[in-house]
């Protein structure tokens, strides 16, 4: 066998083997369809609860401690995907709890049940993502890590695209929220289903990486890419300073960076979109996003960290337009808020694979998640205070967050530093 069907001979599988593009695009499939559940859900997630009557901090501590969930529980499931075995079971676990909680959105009328949803959806995404993202590390091997979760996020946003046009029509159709929530079991069950054939054909994802021991032909070892920037984890043992020099870095960025749930509240409340329209201007920032993360994955495996330079821009520009009295500037806010999205799902996750040990990267991502997801939580309280208060407050503050992350990175340069340093 050649490439990365090396390391699957002997393997009982159903069928041949998938090369790992294509365990990545299937993968991202699934994705896919699974973001037309979760962030058709999201599009709306604010407005929604407004309508049940849900003030503009609470929308944002509810949506902010959602992230939490998603975020800082990753730090007990990102222990329990360093277990092999484990891996397609918390996928499909997290997969479906996430396929399950957005239809039941619409079939109640109780805010706090409606919240304990968007809860339980976030919870989704805990469980799977260390298991997911530890199982594309290892597929990425072969094909250069930025590159692999930029894809993947391009494929993510495709989803991510549709799913919010298909929550507006419905809402446009039928002037509620629950028809759209309970069209999303279509994409759900979809997702379930591609996802068990894939568990089938491809038990162990780590014979990736056995295929590739060193990364892709002409990479250093443990490195995403070719270049100068590429960095070389140790097998074991605890984490480098580096790593966590760069996640006090990315938790400052999250601290200041408003949710969606905010901006699309504001975006109802000040009547400058129509509930059924909201969908659309998130829909386009997905795209976006998907562009932003090609870009930033491609910079990365050229150039490492320092790409992540532009995320506090991205971030600080975000309140000043998304929170404006003008459509077309607050429009634009959440363009700024999708861009700064896809640079922080996609880049940021693939440089967590180069800076832990490589036998620890389900704990590393689980860390690494657990800490800007409290950033994010406490950020999402401080804004939603702020924004009943001063907008112009909110936006002056979290302008001098972002500076300040920028600073710390730019002081610290962890671009700069060795792992044995």
């Amino acid at each position: 066998m050649k490439g990365t069907d090396a390391g699957f001979a002997g393997r009982s599988v159903a069928g041949p083997p998938l090369t790992a593009f294509r365990f990545i695009l299937v993968f991202g499939i699934i994705s896919a369809l699974m973001d037309m559940v979760y962030e058709g859900a999201r599009s709306v997630t604010g407005p929604f609860l407004g309508a049940l009557g849900a003030s503009a901090l609470l929308i944002s501590v509810i949506t902010g401690a959602g992230e939490a969930v998603a975020l800082v529980l990753r730090l007990v499931f990102g222990r329990l995907a360093d277990r092999p075995r484990l891996r397609w079971a918390l996928a499909i676990t997290g997969y479906g709890l996430t396929a399950l909680s957005v239809p039941l959105l619409g079939m109640t009328s109780a805010l706090w049940i409606a919240c304990l949803l968007v809860l339980a959806e976030r919870l989704g995404k805990a469980v799977r993502s260390p298991a997911k993202d530890t199982m594309l590390a290892e597929a990425g091997t072969a094909l250069g890590r930025g590159k692999a979760f930029a894809f993947h996020e391009a494929l993510d946003q495709v989803g991510a695209f549709l799913g919010p046009l298909l929550i507006g029509a419905a809402l446009s159709l039928s002037g509620s929220y629950g028809p759209g929530f309970l069209l999303l079991t279509v994409p759900g069950a979809a997702a379930m289903l591609l996802l068990f054939w894939l568990r089938n054909r491809i038990p162990d994802p780590s014979v990736y990486e056995v295929s590739f021991p060193h990364g892709k032909p002409g990479m250093t070892s443990g490195s995403a890419g070719p270049g100068p920037a590429t960095l070389a984890p140790p097998t074991a043992g605890r984490m480098p300073r580096q790593f966590w020099t760069y996640a006090a870095f990315s938790s400052l960025t999250m601290f200041g960076y408003a949710t969606f749930g905010l901006l699309s509240f504001h975006l109802v409340a000040t009547g400058l979109l129509p509930p059924a329209l909201v969908p659309v201007p998130y829909a386009v920032a997905m795209a976006v996003d998907a562009v932003a993360a090609l870009a930033s994955g491609w910079l990365y495996d050229r150039i490492g960290l320092k790409v992540l330079l532009a995320l506090p821009l991205l971030a600080a520009a975000v309140p000043w337009l998304g929170f404006s009295s003008s459509t077309p500037l607050a429009v634009a806010g959440v363009l700024f808020w999708g861009a700064a999205m896809g640079v922080q799902e996609s880049t940021m996750r693939a440089a967590v694979a180069e800076l832990a040990p490589a036998g620890r990267r389900g704990s590393a991502y689980g860390i690494f998640t657990a800490c800007y997801g409290l950033a994010w939580l406490a950020g999402s309280v401080l804004i939603g205070v702020l924004y009943e208060q001063s907008i112009l407050a909110l936006a002056v503050t979290l302008t001098v967050v972002q500076a300040a992350a920028l600073a710390i990175f730019i002081a610290v340069r962890p671009h700069q530093t060795t792992l044995g340093a």
